[in-house]
């Protein structure tokens, strides 16, 4: 992602707050707010922040950087196995989904029932 031209004074940021809001949502680049005409803040839309956090939580994550290299490294030298290897190796090459048992949950909300008073005897 390149660096947002968009700049807007604090002053405008806080008189259509809403407007930005909306403005960052629907922009591909964040929005930086001055302050005397010096940015200050970068807004962003929550979709680029978690994309943003997420890279920064793998690569500060040593082990899987070397692993995602390796795993490149290796890729790029045709050492790797096939989706049906992968199958077989785990025992799942004749395995249908309609073999997998389990529990049938519908996504539909249940019906909650009336809260009732307790009968004083």
């Amino acid at each position: 992602m390149k660096t947002s031209d968009l700049y807007i004074t604090a002053t405008e940021a806080r008189n259509n707050f809403f407007n930005l809001l909306a403005k960052v949502k629907s922009s591909p680049y964040p929005i930086n707010i001055t302050v005397k005409g010096i940015p200050e803040v970068v807004v962003m839309n929550k979709e680029d922040y978690d994309g943003w956090m997420a890279t920064l939580e793998t690569l500060s994550d040593k082990d899987l950087v070397e692993s995602i290299k390796e795993s490149d490294k290796n890729f790029k030298e045709g050492k790797y196995q096939t989706w049906q290897e992968v199958k077989k190796e785990l025992g799942l090459e004749e395995m249908k989904l309609s073999d997998i048992k389990g529990k049938y949950v519908s996504n539909i909300p249940r019906k909650q029932g009336k809260k009732r008073s307790k009968k004083i005897r």
